[in-house]
């Protein structure tokens, strides 16, 4: 008798990339956030790694759903606003968000993500951007090209996400990578086949960033400049 044919994992271009967040991870962190942690497939690969893992969502269906889950046991999920809800600055090793940006005001988020990672932490976001035609047609055809093969495969069973969704995005992939630059200073962007963009970004272990500290009593300085001490204001 042959041998059962194994159950083909479930794939679709979050679940593609997703092995580059979890490259990001350091290699010493103890606590990890993800942000729109949906029904917590990230958050479990996460705690693989990391002994403390916390799922964010406002959502509550989908916070449900992750906590049902047999190996969310010993994993976080909280029902709340991340942009609000109090979690302690600066907490985190490791930050991460898929496909969550584009359902909040881009800029805010990666203020409020960048706020909670510890120095030396890092921040890893994988995010969807809106198409910007015609500049976009030779890399929309690369992408349906690569879908269309890599769902051929019998290993892979294409999956649609339960999680709300808003489309198209607000923002093209050069508004992204701007808007990256301002606010995730040194940090890197890597445009991704299958419609989708990488940013990776490094707490200094020593540098205050002025944007983390706030307006009152400081003089402005660039987003992410350390502050340099001066005369009293």
């Amino acid at each position: 008798m042959s041998a059962m044919r194994a159950e083909p994992a479930r794939w679709n271009h979050n679940i593609h990339y997703q092995g580059l967040v979890l490259e990001a991870v350091p290699p010493a962190a103890t606590t990890a956030l993800e942000v729109g942690s949906g029904d917590g497939m990230l958050s479990r690969l996460l705690r693989a790694r990391v002994p403390a893992v916390v799922g964010v969502d406002v959502d509550a269906p989908m916070v449900a759903l992750a906590r049902s889950h047999p190996e969310a046991r010993d994993i976080t999920y909280v029902h709340a606003d991340f942009l609000v809800h109090p979690f302690e600055p600066e907490s985190f090793d490791f930050v991460a968000s898929i496909a969550t940006l584009h359902h909040m005001d881009p800029a805010a988020a990666m203020r409020r993500m960048r706020a909670l990672v510890r120095p030396g932490g890092t921040l890893a976001i994988l995010g969807l951007f809106r198409r910007d035609l015609p500049r976009d047609v030779a890399w929309d055809l690369a992408a349906s090209a690569t879908t269309g093969a890599l769902k051929l495969s019998p290993r892979r069973r294409y999956w649609e996400t339960p999680a709300p969704k808003i489309w198209p995005p607000g923002q093209t992939l050069r508004q992204m990578r701007e808007l990256v630059r301002q606010e995730l200073p040194e940090a890197t962007f890597r445009r991704l086949v299958l419609w989708r963009y990488l940013v990776t970004w490094q707490r200094p272990l020593t540098s205050v960033l002025l944007s983390d500290v706030g307006d009152a009593g400081h003089r402005h300085a660039e987003p992410g400049r350390p502050i340099v001490p001066g005369p009293p204001i």
